[in-house]
């Protein structure tokens, strides 16, 4: 559903939200995404950002797939998108927060180095400068708490949080 240009994801009831409901008491949501909240549901509503980050040249369909996969358990709205400073034109990136009609915010890799992560990656921070980019930026953006854990593909990484 589409409001005001952001898209709305609602969990789905019966069979498929049973079986995610067993998934999720585990901390995995259908799909795979690693899920950290208190209880088996986001709050109506929420308000979601989504940090991204990806390789030059990752295509807007893989970084939308990855997304698409790590909102699917989820009820909220996204909000924004977050990434660092130096992917903030690359067209995989700008293409998902026109998917979303949301803001693409950005960072510089100094500023998310100093967010702490629970998924810090040593590879990322020789690349980037940062140990993070999707967990840090989405954090940064929310001042909230991440309900979805960096999720990874082969060019592409996202991470999702929620608003306080």
């Amino acid at each position: 559903m589409s409001r005001g240009g952001a898209e709305t994801r609602r969990v789905a009831t019966g069979g498929a939200g049973l079986a995610r409901g067993v998934a999720e008491r585990r901390g995995v949501a259908a799909g795979g995404a690693e899920l950290l909240r208190g209880g088996t549901e986001t709050s109506r509503a929420a308000r979601l950002v989504v940090g991204a980050g990806c390789s030059l040249g990752c295509s807007a369909d893989e970084l939308a797939a990855l997304v698409g996969a790590a909102l699917a358990p989820l009820d909220g709205t996204v909000v924004a998108v977050a990434t660092v400073d130096r992917r903030g034109e690359e067209p995989a990136v700008t293409a998902l927060a026109r998917r979303f009609g949301v803001p693409l915010r950005t960072y510089g890799a100094d500023v998310l180095a100093e967010v702490d992560v629970p998924t810090p990656s040593a590879t990322v921070e020789a690349h980037v400068g940062t140990p993070s980019v999707a967990e840090a930026a989405a954090l940064l953006a929310t001042d909230g708490e991440l309900v979805v854990l960096k999720q990874r593909s082969a060019h592409a990484t996202c991470a999702i949080a929620k608003e306080r």
